[in-house]
């Protein structure tokens, strides 16, 4: 039996993982970011720099690492998407100094990876 959503854990998760970041230094920006075809789950800075972050659970790595759960698919959205956020808030891919960082967490949350720069752009 399901004592959760997908969505509530989901949630549970990037909670966790925006916990994790705010004590390594980052601020949060904005959460759940949406729009048609994609969804950024948290955007933080650090320092000067904006930081996309993807969020992916495993409750084992059985079948892999979260981070392999990133498809190409999804890079492309994510790219768009991020790309999106940053044309409404006035600014420009070209100009800003940005990133796509992954936290990968496992075994129920008792162990979360950061991965920074998981994307590159170009």
């Amino acid at each position: 039996m399901k004592l959760f959503s997908r969505r509530a854990t989901g949630q549970a998760y990037e909670a966790a993982a925006e916990k994790y970041l705010q004590g390594c230094g980052l601020v949060i920006i904005e959460r759940n970011f949406q729009v048609r075809g994609g969804e950024l789950d948290l955007i933080m800075r650090d320092g000067t720099t904006t930081v996309f972050v993807e969020v992916r659970y495993r409750n084992s790595q059985q079948y892999g690492h979260a981070a392999e759960t990133v498809t190409p698919a999804k890079i492309k959205r994510l790219m768009k998407t991020a790309t999106l956020w940053l044309m409404k808030q006035g600014l420009s891919v070209h100009s800003t100094d940005f990133r796509f960082d992954l936290v990968a967490i496992h075994q129920q949350g008792k162990q979360i990876e950061w991965i920074k720069n998981v994307i590159t752009q170009g």
